[in-house]
């Protein structure tokens, strides 16, 4: 019975550990940036590396020559881009969190996390 307890009480231990590591990689995550880019430099999407979107920046051109459609098309490839990156720090930082950051076959993991496809 007292070993149930004494275990129960190492799992606790084990979790606050571990939402202690998750609440400074979150915050770390807020630090970092994720660019995304569309149609050269036209279109760019700045997030933190929580997927958050922070700035959207549209070239002086874009906007001179009101071309609504190609600002439509760009801006969501703009933000994809950002939110991929974004997602590839995520995944990152989880396997840097957990010691696995070496491991075989990680990278491809991370990729389908992110969205991406294997080579």
């Amino acid at each position: 019975m007292f070993k149930g307890i004494s275990n129960m009480a190492s799992l606790l231990a084990n979790f606050q550990g571990i939402r202690a590591k998750m609440q400074d990689v979150t915050e770390s995550l807020k630090q970092k940036k994720a660019i995304g880019k569309a149609g050269g430099d036209f279109v760019t999407v700045e997030a933190n590396g929580l997927g958050q979107i922070l700035r959207v920046t549209l070239d002086p051109g874009l906007i001179a020559d009101q071309d609504q459609e190609l600002i439509e098309d760009l801006l969501p490839a703009a933000i994809n881009a950002a939110l991929t990156k974004a997602k590839e720090l995520h995944a990152e930082a989880l396997s840097e969190m957990s010691g696995m950051g070496d491991m075989p076959g990680l990278k491809d993991i991370i990729n389908k996390i992110a969205g991406e496809q294997s080579p």
